[in-house]
Parts: C-alpha cells; sequence; structure tokens
C-alpha cells in the first residue's frame, strides 16, 4: 500500500514524533486486511480497520474499542508479559495524538519482542526441540485449564453448531475442485465429517458434558506462539467472533499438531499431543482429534485458494498458491482416512527404562503414550508432579488404574491410533486382559519387556529426579520377586529390549 493509501493517523504514526517515548531508526508498519500494526523498537501499536466483513465488525469507533478492550483482555491469559493498555487517540486540528478527552480511535500497546522468537521462525532455524513442544504442552494444558465456560460456551459445542462451520468450507471450496482440490478428496473429506456427525453425536455430547468446550484461544498455530525471555507466549487469539473462540478444547491443539504434521515434522507434534493429553488426562478427546486436524487444515487450504481469485495476485504467485493449498488439501483429507489401530504394551519393573523407550517409540510411530502414573494421579485427583501417598498405592487404586489404561487403549485403538500402555504390566493376568481384549478386535498387539541389570535399575532409581513416577529404590526387590514369567502364550507377542544398548536398532524389530 503506498503512503497515499495510507490514512493520515497511519502516516503520523510512522513519525517518531508522534510517541512520547524514545523508538527505532524506522518504524515498521505491518498490515492484515483488518489491523494496522506499527513496530516501533520496544513498543508495538496495534489499530483496527473500520470494516465489517460479517464474521468480524470493527464498523464504529465504539466497536474497535470494545475489541481492542477485548483482545487486550484475552489475551491477558497467554501472553499477560506483553499486552500492556488501551490508549485513546485523539485530534486536534490536523495532528493527531495519544491521549485526550475525545477520542477518534482506540490502539492496543504492546511490548515488542522480536519476529525470531516466533515458534514457526524458531522452527525454520532449526532450534525447536522436542522439549520445546513437550512444555509447549504444559503451557496450553495450563492455559486452558484457567479457559472458563459456561452454559452459553457450551451451546457452541453442539453438532449444529461445529458442522454449519465446517460445512461452509465446503461449499466455498466447491469451485477449487479440479485446481488444487481434487475430486476425490473432496467427497472423501466430506463424507468423513457427515459420517461423523451423524454417527458420533454421542462422543459430541460427551465433550460438552465433560466441560471440554471453553472459552479458548481460537488462533493457537505456530505464528501465535513465541518463545521469548525463557518463557512460551501464547497471543494473537480470536476476540472479535465467538463461534472461533467457544470451542473444543481440541480445536486449539490440532493447529500446531497441523502444522507440524503439514512440514514434515510429525515428531514434534507427537510430544506436544502426548505432553498436553497428559497433563489434562483428556484421553478421550483423541477420539474428536481428527475431524478438528482436517478442519484446520482445510481452512489454511481455502485461504490460500482465495488467492487464485485476487486479480493483483501475480500468474508466478498463484501458481505457488495453487501448490501449497493442494498440500493442505490433501493433508486434511489423509486425516480422515480409516488408520489401522495397534496396542503395544510396555512390560517392566521400575526403572527398567520403560518409559524413556515409549517415548522415542510414540515419536517414532507417532502414537498415544499413556503411562499408568498419569493415569493413577489422574484417578486420585492429584496433580501430576505432586507425590502420591499410600492411598494411591492400595490393590483397589492399581486394579483401578490398569483398568483405566485397558479402557483408554481399547478405545483408542478401535478409533485407529497405535496406543503405547506404559506400566509395569509384571502379572499376568493383567497382561491376559490385554490379549484378550486385543484378540476380540482383532487388534495387533505387541509386548515390549524391558530389561536392565539389578545394578543398572538401582542406579535409575537412585538418581530419578523430576518425574511423575513415584517409585523408589527400596521397592525394586519387592518388584522384581513378585514379576510373573510370560507363558508361552504370551510369548508370541514379546519383543525383549536391553535397555543398557542403542533402543533404536531394537524398535527396528517392529517395523
Amino acid at each position: 500500500m503506498t503512503a497515499v493509501n495510507i490514512p493520515t493517523l497511519i502516516q503520523q504514526m510512522l513519525q517518531p514524533a508522534f510517541y512520547p517515548h524514545p523508538v527505532c531508526d524506522k518504524i515498521e508498519l505491518i498490515q492484515t486486511h483488518v489491523s494496522f500494526v506499527l513496530l516501533t523498537g520496544d513498543f508495538v501499536y496495534k489499530l483496527k480497520k473500520p470494516v465489517n466483513f460479517g464474521f468480524l465488525d470493527y464498523s464504529t469507533l465504539e466497536k474497535r474499542r470494545h475489541f481492542c478492550e477485548q483482545e487486550l483482555l484475552m489475551n491477558k491469559r497467554g501472553a499477560g508479559e506483553i499486552y500492556l493498555e488501551v490508549l485513546p487517540i485523539s485530534q486536534s486540528g490536523e495532528q493527531y495524538q495519544l491521549g485526550g478527552n475525545e477520542p477518534v480511535e482506540y490502539t492496543l500497546k504492546m511490548k515488542q519482542f522480536p519476529q525470531e522468537a516466533l515458534f514457526v521462525n524458531l522452527f525454520e532455524q532449526g532450534k525447536l526441540s522436542e522439549k520445546s513442544l513437550e512444555e509447549l504442552g504444559e503451557v496450553v494444558a495450563n492455559f486452558h485449564k484457567q479457559c472458563p465456560s459456561n452454559d452459553y460456551v457450551r451451546t457452541f459445542g453442539k453438532a449444529s453448531q461445529i458442522r454449519q462451520a465446517i460445512d461452509e468450507n465446503y461449499q466455498q471450496t466447491v469451485k477449487y475442485i479440479g485446481g488444487p482440490q481434487t475430486q476425490q478428496q473432496f467427497d472423501e473429506t466430506k463424507k468423513f465429517t457427515d459420517n461423523f456427525f451423524e454417527e458420533k453425536e454421542d462422543l459430541i455430547e460427551s465433550r460438552i458434558a465433560n466441560n471440554w468446550i471453553r472459552e479458548c484461544h481460537g488462533d493457537l498455530h505456530i505464528r501465535n506462539i513465541a518463545l521469548w525471555q525463557d518463557k512460551i507466549l501464547l497471543f494473537d487469539c480470536i476476540e472479535f467472533n465467538e463461534p472461533f473462540r467457544f470451542v473444543d478444547v481440541m480445536f486449539d491443539i490440532a493447529y500446531a499438531v497441523m502444522d507440524f504434521d503439514a512440514r514434515n515434522r510429525p515428531e514434534f507434534g507427537n510430544a506436544y499431543l502426548n505432553t498436553y493429553i497428559e497433563q489434562t488426562g483428556d484421553w478421550e478427546a483423541l477420539q474428536v482429534l481428527p475431524l478438528y486436524l482436517s478442519r484446520q487444515s482445510y481452512v489454511r487450504a481455502k485461504v490460500t485458494s482465495f488467492l487464485l481469485d485476487d486479480p493483483a495476485v501475480s500468474a508466478e504467485e498463484k501458481q505457488k498458491a495453487s501448490e501449497v493449498a493442494g498440500q493442505y488439501y490433501k493433508l486434511a483429507w489423509q486425516y480422515t482416512q480409516p488408520k489401522q489401530g495397534k496396542l503395544i504394551l510396555m512390560s517392566g519393573v521400575s526403572g527398567s527404562g520403560k518409559s524413556t523407550t515409549a517415548k522415542q517409540l510414540a515419536r517414532r510411530l507417532n502414537a498415544i503414550h499413556i503411562r499408568s502414573d498419569a493415569v493413577r494421579k489422574h484417578l486420585a485427583g492429584i496433580p501430576l508432579n505432586e507425590r502420591g501417598g499410600s492411598e494411591v498405592y492400595t490393590a483397589e487404586m492399581t486394579q483401578k488404574t490398569y483398568s483405566r489404561l485397558l479402557e483408554l487403549g481399547t478405545k483408542l485403538a478401535l478409533a485407529g491410533w497405535t496406543v503405547i500402555l506404559d506400566a509395569k504390566y509384571d502379572r499376568q493376568p493383567l497382561r491376559e486382559a490385554v490379549i484378550n481384549q486385543a484378540e476380540k478386535h482383532q487388534l495387533p498387539l505387541q509386548i515390549l519387556h524391558c530389561t536392565a541389570p539389578e545394578k543398572v535399575l538401582r542406579e535409575r532409581l537412585e538418581k530419578r529426579t523430576g518425574d511423575i513416577a513415584d517409585a523408589t529404590v527400596d521397592l525394586l526387590t519387592s518388584q522384581l520377586n513378585a514379576a510373573e514369567a510370560f507363558t508361552d502364550a504370551e510369548k508370541a507377542y514379546v519383543i525383549t529390549l536391553d535397555t543398557t544398548q542403542e533402543l533404536m536398532p531394537q524398535l527396528e524389530k517392529l517395523g
């Protein structure tokens, strides 16, 4: 946009004299279709354009003030360090100024952080690690715990509400069939969502009943996540449209998982997803996740496709947009394809390396890793990082824990997930229950028996810190004595792993 097209107010805000504080040598202006954003060095000033797109209405001064205040309030939850205040802008003659009693505009003032801090840029620079994504899982789990809900918010979780937005995406993309979208992908993606809403209404209702429809972020992709001053920030949430924000928590999670799938790094999405689910205990959510993964990818495809209709976009840019849109349409379709679920049972005493092995395997297979320690603490209603008392380790609680593991493993494997059940499974009846379910439902099953010399087991348990597992070295002797050998029938499923050796070559046996 040339200076001629930029409003006088924005032209003045590009001048250092406008501000009551020092600014950088050249103030930078970033525009979106709904905002002006001015980067001044230490601070950012964001103004809403007087536009009305139906789903977003900033057409009056009062509405712009309201939504500036809403944006400040909502983003305090995930990025309170950078969202500072809403300021009026007044006018005297031809001059605009911050402050004043008769506002003609409003601006949201924020702290400025470097663009390199964005997760998308850290990823492209090779500076993101699986540990970063595990930390993100914890941060988003805590964020969602604080997200409010009420009867009104929960109405947005109804199948009719969710379906309306998804069906609209199909209606708006019919014209791209034969271009970036194929007829087969369109038909099969739509058939999946049609069937989902017709066949899984009980599942959707359970999300409402269990309070998983909340006032979420609404746009939690990796361009809206930053790592700055050793803290993960979730910023730029949706303030202007309730249906975009009053959603299932999995709607939020699906964005970044999809982002990493699209960038061919599914292990990053797996680290994020498994950490988040373990923190919340909401493993049932995985049954609705494919719906939202497909939806987020489809929306990305749709928005990219719109560039093909823009006369201001060059032929070269349109060709690139068509290729990108095609990749997202394909990914949206892939999420809807039926998958063969599988059960993997970890077995071994404390310190044998079960969880370390299971985590590596989960990343490699894009599997769901369910730890008995997490299940037990969720059942007991205590925080994962809090040590459990003797009441958490009764025979009754142990039975409940293994029953829950079996329930989750079966349910999720039947939904197409590879599920790793991570517990001692040192007793034959516990293993037999899983084998029976696998055989009943014709689910592939493997038992990974993790082993190490007793001396190594003791050393590992003595050094263990910062983990949710409570087992200590004094329990090891009784565990070793109580462990029951595999029966001949069980041995057909068993692969023994020596966890003192390199794991990956041994895991190659799993295909």
